[in-house]
Formats: structure tokens, C-alpha cells, sequence
């Protein structure tokens, strides 16, 4: 009985002693050198988990998610991905409630406009063929999928201008429909990061 209880301490004892086994030595000499270059600083501010050279966007996107929360009239408006996009799945469900589409790309009464405005201006450099080709796989996916107006995207002075409803003052798509719902939920893998809100 004595044995078996002194087996476990033995195997825990070794585990934590010191390092006779040179494997375990150096595996434990990295951790020791790892724990001082933590970036506990940049943990406080919130900035280690954005990704480099995206955290102008990330910002300037927090400012637009906060003004919606506050003067916008939407408090449930969500925080933006990691990459410093909206999640237009998170966006869309929340103007999909009855009474709560108007103003969810701008907050009520336009009071979030320039705050979207200075997002997009912050948004890195796109490639524009890449946005077209991804748009054009997604309206050609909603067409295969029972939404058969799905208009394609266009190409205007080296920009890539989304597709979707062929004419959207005069709206010919149900966008409330199951058969909608489903191709978007079908086909929401074909568009890049950040283009899923734009057609």
C-alpha cells in the first residue's frame, strides 16, 4: 500500500525538481526565459491580440461600435472581429428584428456616420481583383441557391463595387425570405473577410 502511494509523489517530485534529465532541463530553461518577455503591458492596453499593422482599423472600428452602442440606439451592436471588421452575421441578425434595420449600418438618424466613415478610411489597402473574384464566386453561389436576381459585382476606376440586389432603391430580393437565409448561410464562405457586409 505504502509503494502505491509513493509511486505518484515520485512521478509529481520529478516534475517539479530539479533537472537531471537534460530534455526536461531545457524545456524548462525556455519557459524560465519566456515569463520576463510576456507582454503583460501591451495585455493591459488590450493591443496583444490585434494583429500587427491593424490596429488603427481595430480603433477606429471600436469607436464606431461604441458611438452605435451609445447614441446609435443599438446596444447590443457587437465588437468587431480580431482583423478589425464587422461580424455582419452578429450585424445582420440584430437588423433582421423587426423595427431594427433602420440605421444598423449608421446608427438612428445618421448619429454614427462619421464615425463609420473614418473605419473605412482606416481600412488597410484591399486587392481589388481578389474583392471582385470574391464577390463574383458569392453572387454566382446565391444564384446556384435559389436567389436568381443576385446581381454580379462591377469594376469602376480599379475598385470592386459589390453585387446583390439589381436595383436597391427598388427592392426586387427578399432579403427577409427563408430561401434568402439559407443561400446566405450557403454561400457566406465565398466572400473575404470584411466584404460579407458590403453585398
Amino acid at each position: 500500500m505504502t509503494a502505491l502511494v509513493a509511486v505518484p509523489v515520485i512521478a509529481l517530485c520529478g516534475a517539479c525538481g530539479g533537472g537531471d534529465d537534460s530534455a526536461g532541463a531545457g524545456k524548462k530553461g525556455d519557459a524560465i526565459a519566456d515569463v520576463p518577455d510576456a507582454p503583460v503591458p501591451s495585455a493591459s492596453k488590450g493591443e496583444s491580440t490585434r494583429p500587427a499593422g491593424k490596429s488603427a482599423f481595430y480603433d477606429a472600428q471600436m469607436k464606431y461600435v461604441q458611438c452605435m452602442r451609445v447614441k446609435g440606439g443599438y446596444k447590443d451592436f457587437p465588437d468587431p472581429r480580431l482583423s478589425g471588421y464587422l461580424d455582419w452575421v452578429k450585424v445582420n441578425a440584430i437588423g433582421a428584428q423587426p423595427g431594427r434595420n433602420d440605421g444598423i449600418k449608421g446608427g438612428k438618424n445618421g448619429a454614427c456616420v462619421g464615425e463609420l466613415q473614418a473605419a473605412m478610411n482606416a481600412e488597410p489597402k484591399r486587392d481589388q481583383q481578389q474583392a471582385y473574384e470574391s464577390m463574383l464566386a458569392h453572387a454566382q453561389c446565391m444564384r446556384d441557391n435559389g436567389v436568381s436576381k443576385f446581381a454580379n459585382p462591377t469594376m469602376s476606376g480599379g475598385n470592386a463595387q459589390p453585387g446583390g440586389d439589381p436595383d436597391p432603391t427598388s427592392r426586387s430580393i427578399d432579403t427577409e425570405s427563408p430561401s434568402y437565409k439559407q443561400a446566405r448561410k450557403a454561400c457566406e464562405s465565398k466572400l473575404l473577410d470584411g466584404l460579407d457586409g458590403m453585398q
